[in-house]
């Protein structure tokens, strides 16, 4: 039995093959499937750095160092 190894996307329910192993799966009468769910991001909270990239800080100036960390501005 030959094997391969991919990631894909489940959408409503079915796994989805990617397309460079749809040919090599077509003739195949069963396959044997395992599954690992990868971890998910609360939806809740998101990653500070892809908020960051979707909603840039602007500024006049650059801060100097002191100024950066100080607390009270």
């Amino acid at each position: 039995m030959g094997s391969v190894e991919f990631q894909a996307t489940v959408e409503n329910g079915v796994i989805v093959i990617p397309e460079e192993y749809k040919q090599s799966l077509a003739d195949a009468n069963t396959v044997k499937i395992t599954v690992l769910k990868q971890a998910q991001r609360q939806a809740s909270r998101p990653d500070i750095m892809d908020e960051l990239a979707q909603n840039p800080v602007k500024v006049d100036r650059f801060l100097t160092r002191d100024e950066v960390h100080d607390r009270s501005l």
